[in-house]
């Protein structure tokens, strides 16, 4: 197979791949919400339950995405330095999200900043955005797909805490971010938490917090313990799903964080909604596939 064949191949593999997670949700997702509505006590509640996974279903019969804001698309991408097509995979990413925008289809999302022109294709100035990561020695390449919405982008934001203000302080900030922010972004939630030196190696961590796998904690005990405390105290604040009250406001909350300075705390919220369109694929040398994330689809 010549390099363009193989670039060709890859396009279609991410194409398909990106118009599935516009469409089906990931396994852990899933299994979360069902988990979710089966403890759920309050009849309303319950009943939107219903209507999430009804939802999900006609989304798959009628080969439509399961929510109408199929998002700015994000890549993130762990990328060995011997895989064959590292020179081209940006180049790729781009062209999968333009044929995905037609094959899904996806909304039209990308407007071009001050120029405030929609450019129809998913793509513009640094969209989709991508994220890439250098793997030594390796020939694969792992990509997470992630459509962000308006509603689950609007809680995401950042600050830089005096080291006095403690850790109760992140407590405190994070509290107050979904408090104040939650409703919109079609709960319950997938919350990831960044913690460093500053606002931006904050707010990639949190972004990157929710691609973990939903029930998985920070290996770090101390925050694998902040974690389940703040899931706990977030659930209590009873934002139900769609924020129409319930037992849950969550389906989990996650913390990435790096070491920081000492005389600053970084730390950035960001948040995925209910219809949390996330997708994991890993491709070897020979573009063989597997999807991390969806385990009984073949593309």
């Amino acid at each position: 197979m010549s390099n363009s064949q193989a670039a060709q191949t890859l396009t279609d593999i991410m194409s398909k791949f990106v118009a599935l997670v516009g469409k089906q949700l990931p396994d852990d997702v899933t299994e979360k919400l069902k988990d979710l509505a089966e403890n759920e006590e309050m009849p309303m509640a319950k009943m939107i339950y219903d209507s999430m996974f009804l939802n999900q279903k006609m989304a798959l019969e009628f080969n439509r995405p399961s929510c109408q804001d199929t998002g700015v698309l994000q890549f993130f991408v762990r990328v060995g330095t011997k895989f064959p097509l590292i020179d081209e995979l940006e180049e790729i990413l781009r062209s999968a999200v333009v044929d995905a925008t037609k094959r899904a289809p996806l909304r039209h999302n990308a407007v071009e900043t001050f120029d405030e022109k929609n450019t129809g294709t998913n793509t513009g100035k640094k969209a989709p955005w991508i994220d890439f990561e250098i793997v030594p020695y390796s020939d694969k390449v792992e990509i997470d797909v992630y459509m962000a919405g308006g509603g689950c982008s609007l809680p995401g934001t950042a600050k830089v805490l005096m080291p006095s203000a403690g850790y109760e302080e992140i407590v405190r900030y994070v509290a107050e971010v979904m408090t104040t922010y939650g409703l919109n972004a079609c709960p319950p939630l997938l919350v990831g938490i960044g913690i460093g030196t500053s606002v931006e190696s904050a707010a990639i961590m949190s972004k990157k917090a929710l691609m973990r796998r939903i029930g998985t904690h920070n290996s770090n005990e101390k925050a694998a313990e902040l974690e389940r405390m703040l899931e706990d105290g977030i659930n209590k604040i009873g934002l139900g799903p769609q924020g129409l009250t319930g037992s849950a406001s969550v389906m989990g909350v996650h913390i990435e964080n790096a070491a920081r300075h000492p005389s600053t705390i970084g730390v950035a919220v960001n948040v995925g909604c209910w219809s949390h369109r996330r997708g994991t694929i890993l491709i070897d040398s020979a573009l063989n596939y597997e999807l991390l994330t969806h385990k009984e689809v073949v593309l």
